[in-house]
Parts: structure tokens; sequence; C-alpha cells
């Protein structure tokens, strides 16, 4: 019976022996299964594997499927197994997925969304505004965003790259339109009292009658409108996305070069302050952290000033030695009070202390001098601001500590490495 088993096992899987004169032939392929998504279904990893149940295929067919999805980017890692059987091939991938990035579209102000997105869709069934960071599947968004354009604009090209995004967290896949730059003619705010600060006037000039790009119109909400409300208390404002209104017919147009942005403004309350609570301090005390935040119960909520308090409290830290200090503040909003309070998870870590200096490219006089300036002994506690202090007199003020002597260099390499076992921390200085 034994025997009986392995002669048929070898015949089975006859078809795809891998002898120069057998691995032409083929068997049907019965079904296919993937393992391991976590993102992709298993009918849009067979689609996109060119695979077809029912056709026939060989040992060199399926290696070649594996091979197309892992040259589509989606996938890290793909591996396959099969069983053959009388009535044909049952096929197993094995897939370990990449990362996906949310896409944006940089500057294709003549097009909503959606239109885009539909364009994309006609050439990746399975496309929904996410997709890896290289590969086939990439190009072929790229192709048909060229495609969307060709008709109106055949000299446009259209290129794409891996991003930071100015308003989340993370990286993003952006496409943007080359050949054609379009420029911003014109901003409008819903919120009609930003049209009369004197700031947002004054920035306003850094971007208008530049090329458009939603990346440099959001970073510009971010860094210029946003605080203003910030200041103010509107913590939690509305700001965006903008829009693009163009007038006219855009399907029987030319794609302008000039480029109206509106962008929806709610302000919505003014907050105030609260108070905070802290957590996991023990080296300095809550009202000494409290106090350096320098607000008070009841007035407006100054939300740059909020965020900025966050880094004197690191600093405070390391003038104390406390070079790893986590803090992590988390805002608790009272939407009927319209106050916000903070509750603070300070996470100290360990206090270093000073250990050695070692200095590379200066004289031996230099480094003398540098020494005798240094005022920290081997196992003082480690002062982070007297070391930047320090920096700033080498780099800016160095007849402070070298006097007459003359010295030559263009830059200071600085480096603090740090010995967790023995809580030390050594000072590396590199004069080139």
């Amino acid at each position: 019976m034994r025997s009986r088993l392995h002669v048929l096992l070898v015949v089975a899987l006859l078809p795809f022996l891998a002898a120069p004169e057998v691995r032409a032939q083929t068997a049907a392929l019965k079904e296919v299964h993937v393992e391991g998504l976590k993102h992709l279904t298993e009918a849009q990893v067979i689609y996109l594997s060119g695979l077809k149940t029912g056709s026939q295929v060989g040992r060199s067919d399926l290696q070649e499927a594996a091979d197309a999805l892992v040259r589509t980017g989606l996938f890290a890692k793909v591996t396959y197994k099969f069983d053959t059987k009388m009535e044909g091939v049952y096929l197993t991938f094995q897939t370990e997925e990449n990362p996906l990035l949310l896409v944006s579209y940089d500057n294709f102000p003549w097009y909503d969304d959606s239109e885009i997105d539909a364009a994309i869709q006609k050439l990746l069934p399975f496309y929904d505004r996410h997709l890896p960071e290289a590969g086939e599947v990439v190009e072929r968004a790229a192709d048909a965003l060229k495609q969307l354009i060709a008709a109106r604009e055949p000299h446009a090209d259209v290129t794409h790259q891996v991003v930071l995004s100015p308003l989340a967290d993370g990286s993003e896949q952006q496409f943007s339109v080359v050949g054609l730059v379009p420029k911003i003619a014109s901003v409008q705010f819903s919120d009609a009292t930003l049209a009369e600060d004197p700031a947002v006037r004054t920035h306003l000039g850094e971007i208008l009658n530049h090329p458009y790009s939603r990346l440099n119109i959001d970073l510009f909400l971010a860094e210029e409108i946003r605080p203003i409300y910030q200041q103010k208390g509107y913590l939690q404002a509305k700001i965006g996305p903008p829009e693009v209104r163009l007038t006219g017919d855009p399907n029987t147009q030319k794609l302008t070069d000039q480029i109206p942005v509106y962008v929806p403004c709610a302000p919505g309350a003014i907050y105030k302050w609260k108070g905070v609570d802290w957590k996991g301090n023990a080296a300095i005390s809550t009202i000494t952290l409290t106090n350096l935040l320098g607000m008070k119960a009841g007035e407006v909520a100054n939300g740059q000033a909020i965020f900025g308090s966050w880094d004197r409290v690191r600093e405070e830290y390391g003038e104390r030695g406390y070079l790893e200090v986590k803090v992590t503040p988390t805002p608790v909003y009272d939407d009927v009070a319209h106050t916000v309070s903070y509750d603070v998870e300070v996470n100290e870590g360990i206090q270093y202390k000073y250990g050695s200096m070692t200095i590379s490219g200066m004289s031996l006089s230099g480094e003398k001098m540098i020494h005798d300036a240094w005022t920290a002994k081997p196992g003082d506690v480690f002062n982070k601001k007297m070391f930047e202090d320090f920096l700033i007199q080498l780099e800016s003020h160095k007849e402070k500590i070298f006097r007459d002597l003359p010295v030559h260099y263009d830059t200071v390499g600085h480096y603090l490495q740090t010995d967790p076992a023995k809580g030390t921390v050594e000072v590396l200085l590199d004069f080139k």
C-alpha cells in the first residue's frame, strides 16, 4: 500500500518536477489562497499575481506570480506552497505585507481628490488612498495621474516622493505635477478677522504668487495660522482643509496656472487654564514644576505658551542631570466650562554625573585652555544647560576660552556619550 501511494504521489507531481524535459508541463490551477494578509484581501492579491483559476500553470508560472507580487512593493516577502491532485493544483501564497503610507496629491488643484482617486482605481481597483514606499503599484498610480492630466496638458509629467506629513505623525506618499507650475493667486479665509491680522498679512507673502503646493499651504496653516488661534486661547480651532475654487467648466479648459485658495476656519471657543496634574516626578517637586509653566488658573490658555512650557520642564531636568527624561502631556478639555487642564506623565530616568571630556582636532595648548574653562569636575551632577552654554562660547565667543591663543576651526562637533550602568556621561568635542 505504501509503495502504491508513493507511485501516485510521484505521478501527481510530475508536472512540477524541475527536470528540464518536464519543466514546461502544466496542470490546471484549481484554487489559490493567501496567508498573512492584514490590509489586502485574498481576491486583491490573486488579481495582482496575474493568476486565474482554471488556467494551465507550470512551476515557473507560480514562481513568476510570487515575484510579481514582490515587485508590486506591497509585500516584503512572498513564498508559496502547492498540492497537486488529480483535478489540478491547489496553491497557497504565504505573504508578509510592507507598511502602507497615506497618499497625498500635492499640486493637482484642477481636480477633486475623488476624481484623482477614481483615475488611479481604474488601473488599481484595490486602491484606497494608501500605497507602499516604492514598487510597481506606485509607478502605476503615477501613470494613471499622467493619463488624467494628459488630455488637457500633454507636456506635464507626474512624480512622487515620500515626505514627512506636515499635520500628522509619520510619512506620506506624495504625488506632484512637474512641467506645469500653477501659482497661488489669492488666499481667502472664512474667518474675516484673519485677513485683518498684521501677522497674517506679513506671512501671506510666503505663499502668494508662489507655486501651488498643498504641502506648503498645510505647512503655512500649521506654522503661521494655527499659532495665531492658539495664542488667543482657541485651542480647538478647525483650520482647513484648503479648497481650490476655480470658475468655469474645468472639463473644457486647459489647466489654469492661477489658483485661488479658500481656507475654511472655525475658531471655536476660547479656553481658560485650569491646572495640571503631575505624575512620576520625584526629583523635582510638583510646586516647582507648576511654577515653571508660568500660568494661572482662570487666565486665557495660550496654546503656544503651553507647548513651550514642556520644553522648560525638560530643560530643568537637564540642568539636574536627567538627560533622558520623558515628559508626556495629555490635554483634558471641558467643553462646557471651556477650560483645559493637563495630565502630565514624567519618566525621569537616571541622574547622570560628569565623567570625562575627550577632545580631538585641537592643539595641546588649546586642549588645556578648554579643560581650564570647563568648570565641572568628575562626579559632579551633569548640567546640560552649562554644557550648551559652553558650546555657544566655543562656537561664537571663542576668545572667552582661548583668550590670545590663535586657534583655527570652523565647526565644533559635539556628543554626549552616556553610560547608564555607571550613571556617567562623557563629553566628546571634535574641532574641524
